[in-house]
């Protein structure tokens, strides 16, 4: 061995090492942990990392429906269209030139979650077959969970969804549904909960009755120091528009925070919504005012477009009389006496206009999400006829959307959130329920199975069970299809992850998508004391790079003594939620002495941004007069942290120039293996 090769193969080695530390999963593997905790990360799971391109979308809609698998395509498209036809929006997004479009992709994503419920919560396991609540997280934040989690990582730390981030960089927002806005789906563009049930602050009751102990991990509640429920973080999002159902838990009453003993829907008010109500009408009529838009169109999830058929166990009399669907005289899609109607296609247009009209939708663009939330649903309950009916309404929806939209500057996605059990089969099965159909396009017979459960999904009366949480019939694991139109629509072509659809729209929009660059998002965080007829107060804003906050104002003159607190945050969901792009504000009122100086320091929970500020007291304001209290900067305020918000002491600067120092380590450990080598071979030399 010469010197010429032990130094080529020491660099070598130095430029492996170096290209190790830069590589997270491999740097994993090296440290042996197992691939559940690889993929826990944000952005771990994505398959196609890196590969953002540079294609940028004005607007991006995303359509999802729920439980829809390449099988109740296939069976809707089938019965509705024959064989061989197409349904006019689901089939052309990401179909070559199907609207004068080039720019499309098709492809197929994975959609494991990491764990099986809250039991699993710091403990990550691959799961294969994941539910709403764990796939809505994957492509809303880019951070795989586990199941009946959301927008929490598998340790339960909120991380950040695209709808707060397309807040945080100024576009207009918006949430469409056919289920209850706070079921999984469209619960994970608005809300951080470590169990999915959290529906209101007094759990999933109509409000007569308090469970939320049950439904809500306790360190959530906003009485116990926590962010709240499902439906108050909703109101804290503040989408642009919110359309769905779900309207009964908003009858809840309020339990902790600044709207205590307000019903939520009293509170939306108060907090300057729009607000509708399952009224048909007032839906149809709603124009832009500058104000958010709440419209919750059903108590529950709302009513599908076709009667429910029964899945029974094998007859031969099936065969011979098999059956056509048949409208539901409850669907909102029907046209009222008024000639209005609430079909998902018409949400999607009334929403597509309000954000069209909304001053940022036009200058900067949106951001909206639509679900056909029924088609799991009426699959969980072996319903046909019910899954058709919501494929096909989804479907409108999309050509809805096509007809408002210029896909040269708006991104359209159409996939799924999981697949589901049903099956097109040659003959009805020996061991499982069937739903024999015929087509009235093609006249085909068509034997739907439901081989998950053995189960009727009926009571003696025959009533569906349409509003169980607990369904008989099962989600399965399979990948999905994911198609679409616009710019950047070739992400999507070929095998991806959920994950990765979150980084597809994030990267077209040019939101902040790594966890360091939404940590930036805080940077410009402030606080000021507001003192006006309304009393007094510390306003704060910019801490757009968290999902929550905690704040202490205290006496410096006075030993520190605290007179306001949000209390001392130990759980990932406790402390404030942050309203991105919001104004939010400390109430002091009756707590201050005038002349007299306070501090108060606001921590940013997932930036770790500290603003810490000294401000004095003035005399209370008279009148309408109001007066705006800067405050001043302090730049050291504790041992180890400075107002910038970064730490100080070794881990400080650990957290900060980790990275650089461990560079720095595997340079050195490199040098010093390179002249142990020089030495050796000098030593064989002489």
């Amino acid at each position: 061995m010469n010197k010429h090769h032990v130094l080529k193969g020491t660099v070598a080695a130095l430029v492996a090492t170096a290209m190790l530390a830069g590589v997270s999963g491999m740097a994993y593997a090296a440290d042996g942990k197992s691939a559940a905790e690889q993929l826990a990360g944000h952005g771990a799971a994505q398959r196609i990392a890196g590969m953002y391109g540079n294609q940028h979308a004005k607007n991006v809609i995303l359509f999802i429906g729920d439980g829809m698998g390449d099988s109740e395509i296939t069976v809707a498209r089938d019965y509705l269209y024959g064989a061989n036809g197409s349904f006019d929006g689901l089939d052309k997004i990401g179909q070559p030139s199907a609207y004068g479009d080039t720019t499309v992709g098709t492809g197929q994503y994975t959609t494991f979650s990491l764990g099986n419920g809250i039991q699993d919560k710091g403990n990550p396991t691959v799961t294969p077959v994941t539910d709403s609540a764990a796939s809505g997280s994957a492509w809303a934040t880019g951070t795989k969970t586990y199941n009946n989690a959301l927008d929490v990582d598998v340790y339960g730390n909120p991380q950040l969804n695209l709808t707060e981030l397309a807040k945080a960089a100024g576009k207009a927002t918006g949430n469409v549904t056919t289920s209850e806005i706070q079921d999984a789906t469209p619960a994970a563009q608005m809300s951080h909960s470590t169990l999915r049930s959290c529906y209101g602050p007094q759990g999933k009751t109509d409000g007569s009755s308090n469970n939320a102990a049950d439904q809500c991990e306790v360190a959530q509640l906003k009485e116990n120091g926590g962010i709240g429920s499902i439906s108050e973080q909703m109101l804290d999002t503040r989408a642009d528009v919110t359309i769905g159902g779900g309207a009964k838990y908003l009858h809840q009453v309020v339990q902790g925070g600044e709207y205590k003993g307000m019903t939520v829907w009293d509170q939306a008010k108060a907090m300057g919504y729009e607000t509708v109500e399952k009224d048909v009408d007032a839906l149809n009529a709603l124009e832009y005012t500058g104000k958010p838009v709440l419209a919750l169109m059903a108590d529950g999830n709302l009513q599908t477009r076709f009667a429910p058929s029964v899945a029974t166990k094998k007859d031969p009399a099936k065969d011979e009389n098999p059956i056509q669907c048949a409208v539901n005289p409850d669907w909102l899609g029907n046209e009222n006496a008024n000639g209005n109607s609430a079909s998902l296609a018409d949400m999607t247009s009334k929403a597509i206009d309000l954000l069209e009209a909304n001053e940022k939708g036009k200058e900067n663009g949106f951001f909206l999400q639509v679900e056909g939330a029924s088609i799991d649903k009426q699959d969980h309950n072996a319903n046909a006829c019910g899954q058709i009916g919501e494929t096909d309404d989804l479907d409108k929806a999309i050509s809805a959307a096509l007809g408002k939209v210029d896909l040269s500057e708006t991104l359209i996605i159409v996939t799924a959130d999981h697949a589901h059990t049903s099956q097109i089969v040659e003959e009805q099965p020996n061991y499982a329920l069937s739903t024999v159909l015929e087509s009235p396009v093609d006249h085909a017979k068509i034997t739907v199975s439901y081989g998950t459960s053995p189960d009727q999904m009926y009571a003696n009366d025959d009533d569906p069970k349409f509003d169980e949480v607990e369904s008989s019939m099962s989600h399965t694991g399979t990948q999905l299809r994911i198609a679409a139109s616009g710019p950047g629509a070739q992400r999507v072509i070929g095998l991806t992850d959920q994950t990765d659809n979150f980084f597809t729209i994030a990267n077209a929009l040019g939101l902040k998508s790594t966890t360091e660059d939404m940590k930036t998002l805080s940077d410009g965080a402030d606080a000021n004391l507001v003192v006006d007829e309304k009393g007094q107060r510390v306003e704060f804003s910019g801490f757009d790079g968290d999902a929550s906050v905690t704040y202490t104002v205290t006496d410096p003159t006075n030993g520190d003594a605290v007179i306001a607190t949000s209390g001392e945050a130990t759980d990932p969901v406790s402390g404030v939620r942050v309203r991105t792009d919001q104004t939010m504000s400390i109430d002091l009122t009756g707590k201050l002495t005038e002349g007299k100086t306070y501090r108060v320091t606001i921590t940013g929970r997932q930036s770790g941004k500290v603003v810490v500020k000294d401000f004095q007291a003035p005399a209370a304001a008279a009148g309408d007069d109001s007066q705006v209290v800067p405050g001043e900067t302090v730049e050291n305020p504790g041992d180890n942290t400075s107002a910038a918000g970064q730490q100080t002491g070794v881990a400080g600067v650990l957290g900060k120039y980790g990275s650089a120092i461990a560079a720095v380590v595997v340079l050195i450990a490199a040098l010093v293996s390179t002249a142990l080598a020089l030495k050796t071979v000098k030593g064989r030399r002489h």
